[in-house]
């Protein structure tokens, strides 16, 4: 079992256009063996992209969010204190604060980040575990 947090484009990508995925990631995905986690800063991330015009659609996804993640299989991941903290001191040149949580919440959760965005290679030296 491979515990697995996608970032916000693996998820868009597994509800709506999963033959954009890598093969191994679409793959490991379907494995119900598998453990499939959403960070809530996803949803903070679609919603924002959403309202600034960066993300047309997504007020279905938005208006049935759970229901979707329900649907893959994927669990809600909350930010707590511990994913803040660890988000906020990594050393590295990353502005991105929706990939400073994923992989604040894959190092400090033992998680494999499923994602094609090379800037999550950055993350690496502090355990951060990439998949695509």
């Amino acid at each position: 079992m491979i515990r697995l947090l996608l970032d916000t484009h693996a998820l868009l990508w597994a509800i709506s256009e999963p033959d954009r995925l890598s093969r191994r990631a679409r793959d490991a995905i379907a494995t119900n063996e598998n453990e499939l986690l959403v960070s809530s800063a996803s949803a903070w991330e679609i919603a924002t992209k959403h309202r600034l015009g960066k993300l047309a659609g997504a007020e279905v996804l938005l208006a049935s969010y759970t229901n979707q993640l329900e649907r893959l299989g994927a669990v809600d991941l909350a930010v707590t204190s511990a994913h803040a903290l660890v988000a906020g001191s990594f050393d590295v040149d990353h502005r991105d604060p929706f990939d400073r949580m994923i992989a604040a919440q894959a190092a400090v959760e033992g998680l494999d980040v499923v994602s094609s965005d090379p800037a999550f290679a950055g993350f690496v030296p502090f355990g951060v575990r990439v998949m695509w």
